[in-house]
């Protein structure tokens, strides 16, 4: 399994460099941990240092679904470069303190228009993105809810996965109700789902909201998986 890079990773050390240095460093505590709300006008862009931070949108009749969760070196807040008036399309916040780099959307403009080999590093970075969400939304679409289930356990292994002898560590904490948010389905469904998958030893439900996937081959069988590139198939 090839580890996931994160938006740091991507980019050129001198970019990264900069991006801290037009950017205000903010630690966010339990009790400061919204960075932005859905419809809020998008004028920042967040360096996360260390933390998590968790993206939701809540739907028309009061569902709230989990789109991602971010780790240390992952770049969150890009709506739409050059464009007045954006919002914000989901609500940000942290589901583990840290500390992030703020940094203003005008001032990223300005530090792209001034250096093309950032520009070209950051639109490379924004298409990887893009391939990402477009197979989210053909997996979700066309697999059907033990399909959408089954691509999310192996995006979460690609993307959060710890190899080890007895299979695929996924290191974030989540409950049944957390999991269920990633799939727009119900913490019942999720639940038999765990359940018929822990029977069949596909997965191992371990403590503090930890799975370990044992059988990451039965999952990806199931769905006819596309074997896309370990960059796009994330979460």
């Amino acid at each position: 399994m090839v580890k996931s890079l994160t938006f740091i990773e991507q980019v050129s050390p001198a970019f990264v460099r900069q991006l801290e240095q037009i950017g205000t460093r903010k630690k966010m505590t339990p009790t400061d941990s919204v960075l932005f709300i859905d419809g809020e006008t998008a004028d920042k862009l967040y360096l996360l240092e260390s933390g998590q931070i968790k993206l939701t949108k809540t739907t028309s009749d009061g569902k709230e679904l989990t789109l991602q969760v971010f780790g240390a070196g992952e770049l969150v807040g890009m709506v739409g470069l050059f464009e007045p008036d954006v919002a914000y399309t989901s609500t940000a916040t942290m589901h583990e303190p840290g500390e992030v780099n703020v940094i203003q959307r005008s001032a990223l403009e300005k530090l792209l228009l001034e250096n093309g080999e950032f520009c070209v590093d950051f639109l490379r970075w924004m298409a990887i993105m893009n391939r990402r969400i477009q197979s989210k939304f053909r997996d979700l679409l066309l697999n059907g809810k033990i399909g959408a289930f089954y691509s999310t356990l192996i995006r979460m292994s690609n993307t959060y996965g710890e190899e080890r002898e007895d299979g695929i560590l996924i290191k974030l904490s989540l409950t049944n109700r957390d999991l269920a948010q990633f799939i727009g389905l119900t913490r019942e469904s999720v639940n038999r789902m765990l359940a018929d998958l822990k029977k069949q030893d596909v997965i191992e439900i371990l403590p503090h909201g930890y799975l370990l996937v044992k059988d990451l081959e039965y999952l990806k069988e199931a769905i006819c998986c596309d074997d896309c590139p370990p960059e796009i198939c994330q979460m």
